[in-house]
C-alpha cells in the first residue's frame, strides 16, 4: 500500500440492520480520491433521505464512477446462527466490513459506525483487517462523506431488491422492520394461516419481535386446546 499521498478511499455502510425480515446488507464503494467531486456532483446522500427511484438512478451512476463495489449479504438464518454462538450484530458487521475493506485495498476507509462505543468498534476492526488501511469510524458518516453516502445507496438498493424477492416468494408486506405496522400485521396473518414461519431465508428467529409473536401464537394454541 502506498504511503503518503492517498490515491483510493472507500466508504462502508449497511442496510437492514434492525429488520426482522430479510438479510443484513453491507456495501463498500472505493473511488480514486480525484473522482470524489464527481460523487458530490451526483448529489449522493444518506439513502434514507432518497426515494427508491432516486436511489436506483444514483446506484447506476455510482457504478460508472466507482473503482470497485463490494456487497455482502448476511441472511436471517446466518444472523440467528451467529446469535446462538454469542456473536452480536456489531461484531457481525465488523467482520463483514473488514472483509470488504481488505478486498477494496484503499488507503483510507470511512465507516458508518453501528456501535454506540465507536472507539471500541474501531479497535475491533483494526484487529480484523489485514491491510494497513486508515479507519475513520463515525456516526452518521453516510451524511458527512459522499463515499459513505454512495455505499449507503448501494446497500439500500440491494436490500430493497431482496425485500422485493420476499414479497414475490412469500407475499411479504411493508419494509420488513419491526416498526412497520404493515410488516407486523403481515407476520401475524402469515403465522395464523401457516402455523409457523419458513425455516430459512425469511424471518430472524433470534429477534425479540419473532420470539414474542411465536410465544403468543403458542399460547393461543394451548388456550384453544384447553377450551375443548
Amino acid at each position: 500500500m502506498a504511503k503518503g499521498k492517498i490515491d483510493v478511499v472507500c466508504g462502508i455502510d449497511e442496510a437492514g440492520r434492525g429488520a426482522v425480515l430479510g438479510p443484513l446488507v453491507v456495501a463498500g464503494v472505493s473511488i480514486h480520491e480525484k473522482d470524489l467531486p464527481k460523487l458530490k456532483k451526483l448529489g449522493v446522500k444518506d439513502s434514507k433521505e432518497l426515494s427508491a427511484t432516486k436511489r436506483e438512478k444514483l446506484a447506476r451512476e455510482i457504478e460508472k464512477i466507482a473503482k470497485d463495489i463490494v456487497i455482502l449479504k448476511v441472511g436471517p438464518c446466518k444472523i440467528d446462527s451467529y446469535k446462538r454462538q454469542g456473536v452480536n450484530l456489531n461484531r457481525v458487521e465488523a467482520m463483514k466490513m473488514s472483509t470488504i475493506i481488505d478486498f477494496l485495498n484503499s488507503e483510507k476507509a470511512y465507516i458508518d459506525g453501528p456501535d454506540t462505543n465507536l472507539p471500541k468498534f474501531k479497535r475491533i476492526m483494526e484487529k480484523m483487517i489485514k491491510l494497513n488501511t486508515e479507519l475513520i469510524v463515525e456516526h452518521k458518516a453516510d451524511s458527512k462523506y459522499p463515499v459513505v453516502s454512495a455505499a449507503s445507496i448501494m446497500a439500500k438498493v440491494e436490500r430493497d431488491n431482496e425485500v422485493k424477492d420476499l414479497k414475490e416468494r412469500f407475499g411479504v408486506k411493508g419494509s420488513g422492520y419491526p416498526s412497520d405496522e404493515l410488516t407486523i400485521n403481515w407476520m401475524k396473518e402469515y403465522l395464523k394461516e401457516h402455523k409457523k414461519f419458513p425455516k430459512d431465508g425469511l424471518v430472524r428467529f433470534s429477534w425479540a419481535t419473532t420470539k414474542e409473536m411465536l410465544g403468543e401464537h403458542k399460547q393461543r394454541k394451548l388456550f384453544g386446546f384447553l377450551r375443548r
